[in-house]
């Protein structure tokens, strides 16, 4: 018997260390050669690691949370000196791939992250519609073989859709789920216990350490202020049933969201100094020309940002599409790096969990995001009478360092007047590089 060193492999691009984010073996564990071993995360990405041997884990090298420089000790693996053999032989028949290519990354986010991303474009390999044969392993990012686990579902009978026979989470939503236990017959009517739950301690590891830093950077060294606004979207909200009904599944569906870019394209166009971001440590800010709109978005794993690039050129319509792809690939783990990077400006939305107001956290080095809190009917007084008006709060935070107070509330008020009176978003875009597909028709 032999034992086998693993190392923390050079994943490129200048990375010096990783952080152990899961372990899928455990000492006394017996694997098989290309097994995954553990997770680890880069700055930039998820990466699975796998085994190049057959064996028994003998030790790891860290623990969950834990960072290894490259190089590193990962772990260890008794091999039979025939099976090292002939894992030194497979190794010189083939020629040596890239660690790029040897492991399977998925990525992170701007103002936070979450489901795991992979770090170049999606193959253009078609999608095979194929649950995963016996010898082979399946091929599936973390996020999704943990929730196959927590689901009770072997991933070798799921059907991939993914490129190159990738198990996606929509895969999972589609599998058959495992059928419950039955539980145990009750023989006489019993009074349950109160027994409280049990403590839970979870590592903050990952994605979700990579939020908090950046949180708490963005806390630390940007002097933040609110302003919130309420608008009356009565007319807003009419206008986006009538487009709806009238367009039917011939256009993608319009939420609050597209109307949200078009009013801020436009009153960007007057504050430019709101469409910024500042370096700090360089004592330089830069105003953008092209407004590289962030969209918060929830996913599984945490907060991912991507980014809605060059909004003035989309319409109601193209910029529906572009929101909904990039929120479904953030949520599936399908996004790319380079859509969760370069934005100048953030929005947030909870929809329905809105709130009344909020003060929502700069995504740095922007200067600035706008929250959207959820919308109310409301009686409001109008023109001598108290009329039922659907109302909505904006609730902005701005970085002080940059944007003075009535700079923000300048901006704010010219969202408000697009929004209340939605012709707006359509009469006067001129500056901001409007064309006539900008037409609500």
């Amino acid at each position: 018997m032999a034992e086998h060193l693993i190392r923390v492999p050079d994943l490129g691009e200048g990375i010096a260390e990783v952080e152990l984010v899961a372990w899928h073996v455990a000492p006394g564990d017996v694997v098989k050669e290309d097994q995954a071993l553990a997770d680890v995360m880069t700055d930039k990405a998820n990466v699975e690691i796998p085994s190049p041997v057959a064996g028994t884990v003998t030790a790891r090298g860290g623990e969950v949370g834990q960072v290894l420089a490259v190089g590193a000790t990962l772990i260890r693996i008794e091999v039979d000196g025939e099976a090292r053999s002939a894992s030194r032989g497979a190794a010189a028949a083939a020629p040596a791939a890239p660690a790029a290519q040897a492991s399977k990354a998925a990525p992170p986010p701007a103002a936070a992250l979450a489901a795991p991303i992979r770090d170049a474009a999606p193959s253009p390999v078609a999608p095979t519609a194929q649950a995963a044969s016996a010898h082979e392993r399946p091929i599936a990012a973390p996020a999704v073989r943990r929730r196959a686990w927590e689901l009770g579902i072997d991933l070798a009978t799921v059907r991939a859709s993914g490129p190159g026979g990738r198990i996606l989470q929509a895969d999972l939503d589609a599998a058959p789920k495992p059928a419950p236990a039955a539980a145990a017959p009750v023989t006489a009517p019993m009074r349950a216990a109160a027994v409280p739950a049990a403590d839970r301690r979870i590592p903050v590891v990952g994605v979700r350490r990579m939020i908090a830093q950046r949180m708490q950077e963005s806390k630390r060294r940007i002097p933040h202020y609110s302003y919130v606004e309420e608008v009356d979207v009565t007319e807003l909200e009419a206008l986006r049933a009538r487009l709806n009904a009238r367009h039917g599944a011939a256009r993608p569906h319009l939420t609050l969201l597209p109307f949200l870019v078009r009013a801020l394209v436009l009153a960007l166009a007057e504050q430019g100094r709101v469409n910024a971001t500042f370096d700090d440590e360089a004592g330089v800010i830069t105003e953008h020309g092209a407004v590289h709109l962030g969209i918060a978005t929830q996913t599984e794993a945490g907060l991912l940002v991507p980014v809605l690039r060059d909004a003035v050129a989309h319409d109601l319509w193209s910029a529906a599409a572009e929101i909904t792809r990039l929120a479904d690939a953030a949520r599936a783990g399908r996004i790319v790096r380079a859509e969760l990077s370069g934005s100048t400006i953030t929005l947030t939305s909870l929809g329905a969990l809105g709130g009344i107001a909020t003060t929502p956290v700069i995504n740095r080095s922007e200067v600035a995001i706008v929250g959207v809190n959820r919308i109310v009917e409301r009686p409001m007084w109008r023109d001598g009478a108290v009329v039922p008006r659907r109302m909505m709060n904006l609730s902005s935070s701005f970085d002080h360092r940059v944007v003075d107070g009535a700079v923000a509330a300048a901006f704010v008020q010219s969202l408000r007047a697009r929004l209340e009176s939605p012709a707006q978003l359509f009469i006067d875009g001129g500056a901001a590089g409007r064309d006539s597909s900008h037409s609500p028709a």
